[in-house]
């Protein structure tokens, strides 16, 4: 057997990278594998060979990847193939230095040079730090970019056509490609201009790794019911029910509508009823809110852990748990291979986020061939604008769902409420919030008890 095995698909993979290019791959593909691979044969390695070829002075190498793949020792686990590491000294390679570390540090290997470097999962987003310090980096070293999902718009592209040499900055790009609406309050691009330019420079750098999934992924859409009365209160006088004040821009106002949503009774129900059923489940969300509510479903009944910015735990190794995951803090890089069902508890605005958060269970070396993953979505506007935006592979846009928020005329209801101090009240707004706050936890219990769902002898006894 060879020292070091790749697929067909990665072989071609690596006979079509350069420096500079982006390595694009389904999530579970094996793009951290193929992209050492490339490193090991662009310095004189063999792949697929019955013993392991030494390189020639290899340069020193740097992965910046995302802060949970260096914690869980990910690319160690890749390097030991091609006996490497960045931990203990090489037998290899004496004076050889490798590098591990996530995003949040990469200003740290600004002035690095004739060295070469691998960034995992796409953070080249805008024009801030990061960006700033890639291409400084990309001067004076050799570099690939992995990636599932390199870019939603156009402009995702820009710090990649840069360090290629195709643009000389932001400004150049957007003098040359981009048409501004003359109609909004704020910078929105009405179209790009000589699209057939951009996809000629977007092929000439992106290397895809093709290969058949082993798995089939089914999705399906649990419709869940959600207090329309308060909905369209708020949706009518734009106030904000929770803080008691009027809602001021359509990020709050998004956020409020989406609140109302995702606290529903029903939608709780539902998912209990999925875990009932499945056993193992990861359950994706966004907001603090969602996380409280979740963790009252579970504690005391469940056995789950988080992943998010306040807990970095890991799954749980028994027969029954649930997983709840935070979008921003655990879409990418990690994986489980220990499950076959996921949930999203509410939508990411996202498209590129939703793929990433998919791809944790779609692995090559999963057990499973049939996965599952459970949207959870009412009939508002609010969730069917996101799911559309989303079947379009965009990403949502709060100010595209309100576009009338400047207006003050649309505020006028609400305006009227803060200047006369006057409060709504109403018997539906306050047993909604009196829901939020209490009545969840107490439902449960109940469903516990009618269903025995947790499977706890202690209750059952009781």
């Amino acid at each position: 057997m060879a020292v070091i095995n790749l697929s067909v698909e990665q072989e071609d993979a690596i006979s079509r990278l350069r420096s500079g290019c982006i390595l694009r791959g389904g999530v579970g593909s094996g793009k951290s594998r193929t992209a050492l691979a490339y490193y090991y044969v662009k310095y004189g390695g063999v792949i697929n060979s019955d013993k392991y070829i030494k390189m020639i002075n290899p340069p020193n190498l740097y992965i910046i990847t995302t802060a949970k793949k260096r914690d869980d020792l990910e690319w160690e686990g890749e390097l030991i193939n091609f006996h490497l590491s960045s931990m203990q000294q090489m037998p290899y390679y004496k004076n050889l230095k490798i590098t591990i570390d996530s995003w949040n540090n990469i200003e740290k290997y600004r002035d690095v040079k004739n060295s070469f470097f691998i960034f995992d999962e796409q953070r080249l987003v805008g024009y801030g730090k990061w960006v700033k310090t890639f291409l400084h980096i990309s001067k004076t070293n050799k570099w690939i970019l992995l990636t599932a999902t390199p870019g939603d718009t156009w402009h995702d592209y820009i710090p990649v056509f840069i360090a290629n040499g195709f643009y000389r900055n932001k400004t150049d790009f957007e003098k040359q490609h981009c048409v501004w609406s003359r109609f909004t309050n704020y910078p929105k691009i009405e179209k790009y201009i000589d699209q057939g330019r951009l996809l000629k420079y977007r092929n000439l750098i992106t290397v895809e790794i093709n290969y058949e999934k082993p798995t089939i992924s089914h999705y399906f859409d649990i419709q869940c019911d959600y207090d329309k009365d308060v909905y369209d209160f708020v949706s009518k006088n734009r106030w904000n029910i929770f803080e008691k004040k009027p809602i001021e821009n359509a990020g709050e106002y998004c956020l409020v509508l989406r609140k109302i949503v995702n606290s529903s009774v029903d939608r709780q129900y539902k998912l209990l009823d999925i875990v009932k059923e499945k056993k193992k489940v990861i359950i994706f969300y966004n907001h603090d809110y969602e996380l409280d509510i979740l963790r009252k479903l579970f504690d005391g009944y469940y056995p789950y852990a988080e992943w998010n910015g306040h807990k970095h735990q890991q799954i749980l190794d028994s027969d029954h748990w649930v997983y709840l995951v935070q979008y921003n803090a655990g879409a990418e890089g990690w994986n489980c291979t220990t499950t076959d069902t996921m949930v999203f508890y509410s939508q990411s605005y996202s498209y590129k986020q939703m793929v990433q958060a998919a791809g944790r269970i779609d692995r090559r070396n999963t057990p499973f061939h049939d996965l599952y993953y459970y949207s959870m979505k009412s009939s508002s506007k609010i969730d069917l604008a996101i799911s559309k935006t989303l079947r379009r592979k965009k990403k949502f846009s709060e100010k595209g769902f309100a576009p009338d928020f400047n207006n003050e005329a649309n505020k006028h209801g609400a305006i009227q409420l803060d200047l006369f101090n006057i409060e709504p009240h109403s018997d539906f707004v306050d047993n909604f919030n009196n829901n939020v706050r209490s009545h969840a936890g107490r439902r449960i219990e109940d469903y516990c008890d009618e269903y025995n769902s947790w499977e706890d002898p202690e209750r059952r006894n009781k």
